[in-house]
């Protein structure tokens, strides 16, 4: 039997699971368990389905094991990741039946797509990418790992956004030209709301309209 784990019980992975049960159930998997996968737990249940310590999941009889880490932070993200990794879990994707993924996509495993999130063609996405509800990634855009949109994000085309870079509620990040790519760095974070005219370096911080640099993040 294949079980399935969502790695967090906040906010986040509450919004997941009826993604996640709806993806299944598409595939037929109805009678595949779905846990929440916390490190220590304070109550059993949330929502109709249980919570179970990581210890206890890998404990539990299947043939194969699959996680998804909802887990915002995107440096919790990959060290949790990694474990799983090392504990031969398989990583899990996790995508709303509502999603537009066009021609020539490809995008890492371990990623969580929220519903209304469109990817238009020629687009390269790393690992444990989180795209939450209402986004999109437009043509010609690579993306790195464990990289974060917040809801109503506008990436247009011929961007590269390095890994760990956080882009706030409803940013909107211009185009590049091909062969020279609008750039938002390793490690940056892009306010909420903001308007990104022009590259942006790794670990900073910028807000705005147009987007100024608030801080370097490190």
């Amino acid at each position: 039997m294949k079980i399935y784990g969502i790695y967090g019980a906040g906010g986040y992975a509450r919004e997941v699971m009826p993604i996640a049960r709806a993806q299944l159930a598409s595939r037929n998997e109805h009678e595949s368990p779905i846990y929440f996968i916390v490190d220590q737990k304070e109550e059993n249940e949330v929502n109709g389905h249980y919570i179970l310590t990581y210890s206890e999941f890998l404990a539990s009889p299947a043939t194969e094991r699959f996680i998804a880490v909802a887990i915002a932070d995107s440096n919790a993200r990959e060290s949790l990741t990694e474990k799983c990794e090392r504990d031969n879990l398989k990583a899990w994707t996790i995508s709303a039946l509502n999603n537009i993924i066009m021609d020539d996509v490809k995008i890492g495993s371990g990623s969580i797509l929220s519903p209304f999130v469109t990817i238009t063609s020629n687009v390269q996405i790393g690992k444990s990418f989180h795209a939450n509800i209402y986004s999109y990634v437009a043509h010609d855009c690579i993306i790195g790992d464990f990289v974060t949109f917040a809801p109503g994000v506008k990436c247009n085309g011929n961007v590269t956004i390095g890994d760990h870079a956080y882009i706030g509620t409803g940013a909107i990040i211009r185009p590049g030209k091909k062969g020279t790519p609008l750039t938002i760095g390793e490690g940056a974070i892009v306010g909420m709301g903001a308007i990104v005219t022009k590259s942006i370096p790794p670990n900073t911080t910028v807000f705005g309209n147009p987007a100024k640099q608030l801080s370097k993040t490190k």
